[in-house]
This record gives C-alpha cells, sequence and structure tokens, in this order.
C-alpha cells in the first residue's frame, strides 16, 4: 500500500469504527504554541494543574513524546445528547456538563483507538504509535485544527461549521508517512462574544486566552482543595460546565450522537442537590461505576453540592 491507499484506509476504518471526523497533519514542533502556552503557564491560568508545567518540550513537539513519529491522526467523536435528555437536565438544580452523563469516554475511545491501530497494523503492516484521549502532553485542539477538523473557538473549543463543538478529541501520533490535510483557513467566530458574554465566572479573555483557575470545569473537577474559595459565582453546576458551549451559534448544527455509551447513566441527570447529598458511597461507586464523575469522587461532588448550596 502506498500513502494515498494508507491514509483512505485509516480514514474509512476511523469512520467504520465510529467515529465522526479523522484527518491527519504532518508530526513537526508547534513554535507558536510554545510561545502562548509559556506566557499562558507563567500568567498562573492553570491553577492548581501543576501537571500542565512538565513535560513542555513533548507538548509542543509529538516526534519527543513518540519517536519517529511522522504523522498525527485526529479523531473526533460527537457527544450531544438527545432533545429529550437535554430538557431533562435542564430542570435540575445540580446540573453534570454534557460530557459526563454517559460512560467516561477516556476508556471507550481509548479501547476503539486501540482496535483501530490494530486494523492499521494487520491491513499496512509494522506501524510504531501511541493512542491518546486526554491523557498525555498533546496539544490535540491545535492537531485537530492542522488536521483541518475545525477552528478554535473565543472559547478554547475546537468548532465546525456544520456540526459544532460538542465533540471529544483522539489522537493517534504515528510513524507512518501519510497524505496530510489542510487547516481551514478562515476562523468562523467572527465578531461574535456570545461564550465571553455568557461565562458565569468571566473566565473566557481576548485573544482565545481561557483563565482556567477561574472556569467552573476547573472548580468543580480538576480543584482538589477541600473547600472552594472564590467570589465568582458559578450558578447551578455540579461537576464541569457547558454556558459557552450552549449559547455559541454553531452549536445549533449539533446532533444527537449515536454512541451507546454516552447515553445517560442510571438517572443521572435527575440527581439533584438533596439527592447527591443523601447517596451513600457504596451506591455511588456502583451506579456510576463506569461515569467520569469517579474523578471527583463522592466528596467532590458533595463539595460542590455545598458550595452551591451556600451560594443560593
Amino acid at each position: 500500500m502506498n500513502e494515498f491507499s494508507n491514509t483512505e484506509f485509516i480514514k474509512s476504518e476511523a469512520l467504520k469504527m465510529g467515529f465522526d471526523f479523522c484527518g491527519i497533519a504532518a508530526a513537526k514542533e508547534l513554535p507558536e504554541d510554545a510561545k502562548v502556552l509559556e506566557a499562558w503557564l507563567q500568567k498562573g491560568f492553570h491553577g492548581d494543574m501543576t501537571y500542565m508545567e512538565n513535560n513542555f518540550d513533548l507538548r509542543i513537539d509529538p516526534r519527543k513524546l513518540v519517536p519517529g513519529a511522522k504523522s498525527v491522526i485526529t479523531f473526533l467523536k460527537n457527544y450531544y445528547p438527545e432533545d429529550s435528555s437535554i430538557n431533562e437536565a435542564s430542570k435540575q438544580d445540580a446540573k453534570i456538563a454534557k460530557y459526563a452523563w454517559g460512560e467516561d469516554y477516556h476508556e471507550v475511545i481509548r479501547t476503539q483507538l486501540f482496535n483501530l491501530l490494530d486494523t492499521y497494523r494487520k491491513k499496512i503492516g509494522p506501524i510504531e504509535g501511541r493512542g491518546f484521549v486526554d491523557s498525555a502532553p498533546v496539544l490535540e485542539r491545535t492537531w485537530a485544527k492542522l488536521a483541518g477538523a475545525g477552528w478554535i473557538g473565543k472559547n478554547g473549543n475546537l468548532i465546525q461549521t456544520k456540526a459544532g463543538s460538542f465533540f471529544f478529541i483522539a489522537t493517534l501520533i504515528v510513524d507512518l508517512p501519510l497524505i496530510y490535510d489542510q487547516p481551514i483557513s478562515k476562523d468562523y467566530c467572527g465578531t461574535c462574544t456570545k461564550c465571553i458574554d455568557a461565562c458565569p465566572t468571566q473566565a473566557i479573555l481576548p485573544n482565545k486566552t481561557i483563565e482556567a483557575n477561574h472556569c467552573i470545569s476547573y472548580f468543580t473537577i480538576e480543584l482538589k482543595a477541600a473547600e472552594i474559595n472564590t467570589d465568582r459565582n458559578y450558578n447551578d453546576w455540579a461537576f464541569g460546565c457547558d454556558v459557552c458551549q450552549d449559547v455559541c451559534p454553531w452549536n445549533r448544527f449539533s446532533k444527537a450522537h449515536t454512541e451507546k455509551a454516552f447515553k445517560p447513566l442510571n438517572t443521572l441527570i435527575a440527581m439533584n442537590k438533596e439527592a447527591w447529598l443523601q447517596i451513600e458511597e457504596t451506591t455511588f461507586k456502583e451506579r456510576f461505576s463506569k461515569s467520569p464523575l469517579l474523578r471527583s469522587k463522592l466528596k467532590g461532588i458533595v463539595r460542590n453540592i455545598e458550595y452551591l448550596s451556600n451560594r443560593s
């Protein structure tokens, strides 16, 4: 097989596996991203996420992360739920971000990536590579942009004109030369500032800069402190936040996903403050054993709920 046929096979198999997009960029150093990341870290916008400071060289050059790398393959997987689930969730006083309604996307997509790589090897031959799902020093949004998946919006999310931004991004870095896609040349956000205006904690700054240490997702998921200490009101969000995506005009084109693993788990979206405060540890672990909420553990969610209750 040649580079063209290999590229066609890789993309067609990705769609068969259930991914909604597959694009490819040449593995290279990212000097501009390095400058932006360094400045962002120096301003302390990463808060307590000290892991962002680690492996800087690997983040800006995938060839150091995967020796011999020639191509960075980006996959997108839609997680936008059905309208009926959205309507039910809108009534709750302890909101959960849509990405966490189903099974943990890390595990679901990681398995699919491994299966894909195995399929590629059987057809193409020996391939050295590694797959990543939000779990390593990879600038996945930049690679997605370079692979023609979309543009990076003012809220920091990757956006597509025909499908919005409710996508998981997965990355496969391989030592295989392929045919590379072209980035989208235009930023279709234009003069729109809806995400900036709607952010409850004013965490979206100019020039597509996110003050992550003031983001609701940071407070409710990444922050490990026993108590939340902020003067910024984040409404009814108990785990993550969808505000900047919900108000984005491009998400009017979002369509319900078809991944069974992402369907809402065990009445999760019907849980309210009282239910979270009453649930026992054993029940929590049993009911949400496959959920991303395990990242925060029950004590983390209870902390978030108590903060919301004290602010109301």
